[in-house]
């Protein structure tokens, strides 16, 4: 039992290492691909791509770490029902006040 609750950490740990390591090598190389512009000009790939790596992380934290994945379904669901339907609304209203405040600012 101990040996697989270990082999799950390191798993855990090892995947957060390789999100962490990709967000900072795009977040420093910047690739051009990336930078294309998605839903009328509100976000670019790049950005995107951040937002759902970062959404990955989250998940994999609460799930294995704060022990989600070993609670009942109706208790799981009571924690990341409110998430699948906040969190989408929430970024989308990120994107479009900061794309109404460079309109303003004229950036």
């Amino acid at each position: 039992m101990a040996d697989q609750t270990i082999t799950a950490i390191w798993k855990v740990f090892i995947t957060l290492s390789i999100v962490t390591l990709a967000e900072v090598l795009l977040g420093i190389y910047r690739p051009e691909f990336l930078e294309l512009k998605l839903f009328s000009g509100l976000i670019s790939l790049l950005n995107l791509t951040f937002i759902l790596l970062t959404l990955y992380k989250a998940y994999c934290i609460v799930w294995f770490f704060m022990h989600v994945k070993y609670e009942y379904s109706n208790l799981r669901l009571t924690i990341t029902l409110p998430l699948y339907i906040l969190l989408p609304y929430l970024i989308f209203i990120l994107l479009v006040e900061s794309s109404h405040v460079r309109e303003i600012l004229g950036l």
